[in-house]
């Protein structure tokens, strides 16, 4: 972490008590640094308690390690998983794409505007289509091919990509393969999914046609963090548009692809701000 960094978060999950916001603003406040935002939930059902809190460091808090040292104690007292991100530092995300471009598009081109503050170290692709765009912007495209022959072989592959690139985020754009329980697990906790329906309603392969079957008024999009349960991750965000009875499935799959590409994008953005906390099967997120 740079010397120079003054701006933090600190993200904060641990058993439901008494005094926890006390004790860490208390703390904040003798070492010197300033609080610009504070957001927490107490969860009745869990009975976990999540924080997240920005601030300005003080004096002796400008590195991980001088906090570490002295936060540790009340880390201990209330048995903590805490952890500190510099502010200023964007986080690296590694998208895998297959052939449909929309979501890996939209995340490039608020990349390339600043409206996404992350860095794309690379980009992986079972297909080439896509290799065009990738590389007009300066990134790198890995080419790996899966059929069920080279899977367990490819997603190693896939996997010394990720390693290389210190990826902290792992984003499938559409990517049309069904990852191995043992991917899943490699990755939990930092891979993102974007499926083409409003979850837990029509998983797995052609949702709007599914939808369009039975006749709905309402299709979405799901972003959640992958499990080795198929579309089973808890849920970081979703959004809905309204159909009627004239359209054809086409035309759901054609509306489906812009909310597909807001969900996906604002998905990565709350993950990358620290602003997604597991809660079991679900999600905390505070807003912005």
């Amino acid at each position: 972490m740079s010397e120079l960094s003054k701006t933090f978060i600190l993200t904060i999950t641990c058993p439901d008590t008494f005094g926890i916001v006390a004790s860490v603003t208390s703390f904040l406040a003798d070492e010197g640094a300033f609080v610009t935002k504070l957001e927490q939930f107490g969860d009745p059902e869990s009975k976990r308690f999540f924080m997240r809190v920005k601030f300005e460091a003080g004096r002796a808090l400008r590195t991980e390690a001088e906090f570490g040292d002295k936060f540790a104690a009340i880390g201990n007292r209330f048995s903590m998983q805490w952890h500190l991100h510099d502010y200023y530092r964007k986080p690296r995300v590694v998208l895998l794409v297959s052939k449909f471009g929309h979501c890996l598009n939209d995340i490039l081109h608020r990349v390339a505007s600043n409206n996404l503050r992350i860095e794309i170290p690379a980009i992986i692709s079972n297909h080439e289509e896509m290799r065009g765009i990738v590389e007009w912007h300066g990134i790198p495209y890995y080419h790996l091919p899966v059929n069920r022959e080279n899977k367990a072989e490819q997603e190693g592959k896939l996997l010394d990509v990720v390693s290389a690139h210190k990826a902290d985020l792992v984003g499938l754009a559409r990517y049309m393969q069904v990852l191995s329980t043992e991917l899943c697990q490699e990755l939990e906790g930092r891979c993102i999914n974007i499926h083409h329906s409003f979850l837990p309603s029509f998983k797995g392969a052609k949702p709007y046609h599914q939808a369009h079957k039975r006749g709905v008024k309402l299709i979405g999009g799901t972003a959640h963090y992958v499990t080795a349960d198929l579309d089973e991750g808890p849920i970081i965000h979703q959004a809905v548009e309204r159909v009627d009875h004239s359209m054809t499935a086409e035309d759901m799959v054609e509306i489906g692809r812009d909310i597909e590409s807001v969900v996906f994008s604002r998905a990565i953005q709350m993950h990358c701000e620290h602003r997604v906390f597991r809660n079991d099967s679900k999600t905390v997120i505070f807003r912005r």
